[in-house]
């Protein structure tokens, strides 16, 4: 039994084990924003002693999913305490990409809703027990990589963000001028949704407001290249691509590291 845990773990480019998973706990956070309900979950290192950094992680155009889960499991592994909000609402989940699609362009369409909702997950997160609400990022992936981005744009006093293959376009790039923190994205070379313009226009902002910022790109990925669920099949423009996850994911690790010091867990 062990040694089919390891060489799934192995297989799937996943670089923690499953004892990492065993210390850490997951529970359901309700909460509300005016009158809208929302859902979302924290993951937590059981045996944290002090108040540890948060992350506040946003999900992909899917909501929160098993896919969510498992970034913010092993995201917390590390010592982290993991809040994932909840962008659409209480009890609002896509049945496919299609209706993932419909719900995506409302908040692409409308930043100032998806602001707000990106700051009720934050100071959500920030309420948590054991978080240390001086010190957190945010880190979002695909819809999620564009929302933390739109959060920084937003003014929010968090450390850094983190998009892992996010959409970088921005109606307003002036508000380039309100990011307090330090940006981190990590993208697919050969990504089809990633627009030359947009890609173009996003460096210009962050030079023009000189911000401390990062743009990795990975050779031979694709969009949704951290979804284990994504397949494996280029061609279709979404897919897992498993050096790009153990890469990115290493990254991620290293720009937490330089903001809050040693993971809580070393």
């Amino acid at each position: 039994m062990m040694l089919a845990t390891v060489r799934l773990i192995i297989a799937s480019g996943v670089i923690m084990s499953s004892v990492a998973f065993s210390s850490v706990k997951t529970e359901p956070v309700e909460y509300k924003q005016g009158d809208d309900k929302f859902e979302g979950f924290i993951v937590y290192p059981e045996k944290a002693k002090e108040p540890v950094p948060g992350i506040l992680m946003v999900h992909n155009w899917l909501g929160n999913s098993d896919e969510t889960r498992h970034q913010a499991e092993r995201i917390a592994a590390l010592g982290y305490v993991v809040f994932a909000a909840d962008i659409y609402g209480k009890g609002v989940r896509p049945k496919d990409q299609k209706e993932a699609a419909q719900l995506a362009t409302i908040y692409k369409n409308d930043r100032k809703k998806f602001r707000d909702r990106l700051q009720a997950g934050l100071a959500t997160l920030r309420r948590q027990r054991g978080v240390d609400p001086t010190r957190v990022i945010a880190v979002g992936y695909c819809f999620g990589g564009t929302g933390v981005l739109e959060l920084a744009r937003s003014g929010a006093d968090i450390k850094g963000v983190v998009s892992f293959h996010g959409g970088l376009d921005s109606p307003t790039p002036d508000d380039g001028k309100n990011i307090k923190s330090e940006v981190l994205v990590l993208a697919g070379a050969d990504d089809p949704l990633q627009k030359s313009d947009d890609l173009h226009a996003f460096e210009k902002e962050m030079r023009s407001h000189h911000l401390a910022w990062q743009l990795i790109m990975y050779g031979g990925a694709v969009h949704s290249f951290t979804d284990r669920s994504a397949g494996n099949d280029n061609s279709k423009g979404t897919a897992y691509n498993a050096n790009a996850d153990r890469r990115s994911f290493e990254a991620f690790k290293q720009f937490a590291s330089e903001l809050f010091g040693p993971t809580p867990a070393t």
